[in-house]
């Protein structure tokens, strides 16, 4: 049984490089990956999260899903993290992969190919570790934006309640108008 050496870059912040070399079975499935990623930054097991196989220019292609979220659509495509071996989804000597851990704060992880080893792995393991990774919770969701009205604009609303229907009826007569 061979295995591979994956370098797991994780997209922060930070000014410097953060990175973990983790060395798994070729047979394992992405499940496996998934967590001894998670493991090797300290991250924890309560968000959703999918992997793409990528391309030299780093573009997500095929998904392979944490949980199957197709709620019993017939034609369901999808490829879980469980179901699926390593070896049967890389392809390439230097093949890219993207993590995306979390998808309200957007943990983005980078994965590469290091080398295939003949290697016996039974259990993955971090062979290297570079950089502190920064706390899961350290980051905010990206969904949040900032309000598009200033505290200024707050105080428009405030008479709202002043107005009556006949404000708002300019031009309109009746309901018996329109033969409802």
């Amino acid at each position: 049984m061979s295995a591979y050496k994956f370098r797991v870059l994780l997209d922060s912040d930070k000014e410097e490089e953060i990175f973990r070399d983790i060395v798994i079975a070729k047979s394992d499935n992405f499940e496996h990956l998934y967590r001894t990623i998670l493991d090797a930054f300290g991250f924890k097991n309560e968000e959703m999260a999918s992997f793409y196989m990528s391309n030299e220019d780093w573009d997500k292609g095929e998904e392979i899903t944490l949980m199957d979220m197709s709620f019993g659509e017939e034609e369901n495509d999808t490829v879980l993290m469980n179901q699926t071996a390593l070896e049967t989804m890389v392809e390439e000597a230097d093949q890219k992969i993207i993590l995306v851990h979390d998808f309200l704060k957007m943990w983005i992880f980078l994965i590469e190919l290091q080398q295939e080893t003949n290697e016996e792995v039974t259990t993955p393991y971090v062979a290297l570790s570079i950089g502190d990774a920064p706390d899961e919770n350290s980051k905010s969701e990206d969904f949040m934006m900032e309000s598009e009205f200033s505290e200024d604009d707050e105080d428009m609303f405030d008479d709202i309640d002043s107005y009556d229907d006949e404000d708002f009826s300019e031009g309109f007569e009746s309901y018996d108008e329109y033969d409802y």
